[in-house]
């Protein structure tokens, strides 16, 4: 009952509000009312019935009220900005932030600076903290005044680095206390890296074919004008670096749209056996050239993915044109797959017995244009971008590449498919 009595003595009031930010409507609406009934030459009562309606309408049926703006004074909807503590504000900040006083000792860390940078207990002097020199000088201008804000480049190195951009700003007016933020930069700026390191790599692999084609045609226009063995032979190594560069450029093309289009929705049940057979007929050709035998072990019963068809074909192209171009030497590549391992993954495994990978390159094969013998990459006509690809398809996927090897004993590319 005290829940109803107190529903119904909420709706009074919010009606009462509803009346009293009204009135000049209500009242223009009664006095034309009123007028109306005058002049037709009524008593008025009509018009008071009128009244009354125009009143209960009002009450008891809200306005349209304006999209994120509450009823002033309804406590469900309005909360007053200054009734919560500093902080409680301060620890919803995402980003590291601290709060110290006109000596530089530490009055508040939120959680998020704890997790930067460890506990650091009130009144601990920052300068103490942060032992840079730049944070030491950005720390002594902030406690000088001005009316700021503040800003600087910091790089935290243990345990891992981290670029964060420091600002600070006096909190309010007299209080004496500053707050200082840290926002984390270091995505930014490996994006930054990379995309300076792509370009200046693609640009240095098409420079290169382009200047032997400069020079073909320099000596086709010279020297070889009228040398038909000559012209014959240059042409057609201008026929290769083109392919050369026509190879490059559809690999760039291939890793932007994996990259605009890093997750995929849905897909195909696909079985990897069909798959890996088609495969394996269609690189018979490269087998062949390279004097590779290539051997399927595969299980008896389908092993199925859900996936792009096209993309885990040029996965395994890859890989398998990887296997005979560089582990052609060990005269065979095996082909292996399992329907489920313990953990409910299913694996497939492209294995030569060729020269081998040093353990230091294998961290950062997949890498874009990382090549571990450049010289014997490009006579195969490789553009460094292979393994780069097939890691943002098997993202795409859900799917990792594991790569063991050792030199002189051949290498193994896994593809691990997550369980369904």
């Amino acid at each position: 009952m005290k829940k109803e009595d107190a529903a119904r003595g909420g709706s009074a009031k919010a009606a009462l509000r509803r009346l009293a930010r009204n009135w000049y409507i209500l009242a223009a609406a009664s006095a034309a009312l009123l007028a109306l009934d005058l002049f037709v030459g009524g008593s008025g009562a009509a018009a008071a019935l009128a009244v009354a309606f125009v009143l209960a309408v009002a009450a008891f049926f809200p306005g349209k009220r304006r999209e994120g703006m509450p009823e002033k004074g309804d406590d469900a909807l309005t909360r007053d900005l200054g009734t919560l503590p500093a902080l409680h504000l301060a620890a919803a900040v995402q980003d590291p932030l601290y709060v110290f006083d006109e000596g530089g000792t530490v009055v508040y860390a939120n959680e998020a600076a704890r997790t930067a940078f460890g506990s650091t207990v009130q009144g601990t002097s920052l300068q103490l903290r942060f032992r840079a020199p730049e944070m030491h000088d950005f720390i002594a201008r902030v406690l000088e005044g001005g009316s700021g804000p503040f800003a600087t480049d910091y790089t935290e190195r243990v345990p891992i680095e981290r670029a964060y951009r420091v600002s600070a700003m006096p909190i309010g007016e007299g209080s004496g206390l500053f707050v200082l933020l840290f926002k984390d930069q270091s995505e930014a700026r490996r994006i930054d890296r990379m995309r300076a390191d792509f370009i200046a790599n693609a640009s240095h692999e098409l420079r290169t074919p382009l200047a032997s084609i400069a020079g073909f045609i320099e000596t086709l226009r010279g020297p070889a004008r009228d040398d038909p063995d000559a012209r014959e032979n240059f042409l057609q190594i201008m026929q290769d670096q083109t392919a050369r560069m026509a190879r490059l450029i559809d690999d760039l093309l291939s890793l932007s749209r994996l990259e605009i289009k890093s997750h995929m929705k849905g897909g195909e049940h696909i079985d990897l056996k069909q798959l890996l057979e088609s495969v394996r007929d269609s690189m018979a050709h490269l087998a062949a050239e390279s004097n590779v035998a290539i051997e399927l072990d595969l299980p008896e019963a389908p092993v199925e993915v859900q996936g792009d068809r096209d993309g885990l074909v040029q996965v395994f192209e890859n890989l398998l044109e990887n296997a005979c171009k560089y582990g052609g030497s060990g005269g065979r590549v095996v082909i292996t797959a399992t329907a489920a391992e313990q953990d409910g993954s299913k694996r497939v495994t492209v294995t030569d017995f060729g020269p081998g990978i040093a353990e230091e390159h294998i961290p950062r094969i997949t890498e874009r244009f990382y090549r571990v013998d450049v010289e014997n990459s490009r006579a195969q006509k490789g553009t460094g971008l292979g393994l780069s690809i097939v890691k943002h398809i098997l993202a795409r996927h859900g799917a990792r590449l594991s790569i063991r090897s050792r030199v002189g004993e051949g290498s193994s590319f896994t593809v691990i498919f997550p369980p369904e």
